[in-house]
């Protein structure tokens, strides 16, 4: 679904990715692990772009309408899909099939008496699964999220890769906790200094081995 061939990616003079390939295939369920500023999100961001109409991203910034209901911002998750007289109705008078839709996008992930507050008395955590529960209303054939929980307790947590598991087949997950990208995803894609420097199946890894990306060491050496 996703294929990379010596991806270069330079910022301000500085090289964040450096001749980078990847080939992500379906049903694959990989989180992108390492320190901070190795290029996780750049990299996720290249793969979005190969499938941009079709696969739902859950940026770092939750990007919510502020004044909006927690149910108008789910919604648009499909504005691509629908026409846009139709969107317009929605936003005015939402029909119950998609209130019935949205809230239970918003059960799985504990959000369901929130469904017409506004985005912005939202908690942070909350605003983070809001925008979760956008990308799973979206119900493409990917999901792309850059640190989904990072907000979220581990209880929630849990629930944000357990919904996301159960809505998508294919995932790419930035992810900064190893235990949950272990116990979450069936492979494991190590960053370090712009390089792939690790990719494994999950169920050969422990925290030990991964625990090298976060010390500037190579796994394994």
């Amino acid at each position: 679904m996703f294929d990379l061939r010596d991806a270069t990616v330079s910022y301000d003079g500085n090289v964040v990715l450096d001749g980078i390939s990847l080939r992500i295939g379906l049903g694959e369920r990989v989180a992108l692990v390492g320190r901070s500023g190795v290029g996780k999100s750049t990299l996720l961001n290249l793969l979005f772009e190969q499938r941009r109409e079709t696969a739902a991203l859950v940026p770092q910034d939750p990007g919510l309408v502020r004044s909006l209901s927690v149910f108008h911002n789910v919604f648009m998750g499909r504005l691509s899909l629908n026409s846009v007289g139709y969107n317009l109705l929605n936003l005015v008078w939402p029909r119950k099939s998609e209130v019935d839709a949205v809230r239970d996008v918003l059960v799985s992930l504990e959000l369901e008496e929130k469904l017409f507050e506004p985005a912005g008395e939202l908690s942070g955590g909350q605003q983070q699964r809001t925008s979760v529960a956008r990308a799973l209303f979206r119900d493409g054939d990917a999901l792309l999220a850059d640190e989904p929980v990072s907000s979220v307790d581990e209880h929630q947590s849990r629930a944000v890769l357990a919904s996301i598991n159960a809505v998508y087949e294919t995932t790419v997950l930035a992810m900064h906790d190893v235990d949950l990208a272990l116990a979450y995803c069936t492979r494991i894609v190590g960053l370090d200094g712009g390089k792939i420097v690790l990719d494994a199946p999950a169920d050969r890894m422990t925290r030990a081995d991964l625990m090298p990306l976060y010390k500037g060491e190579t796994p394994g050496a």
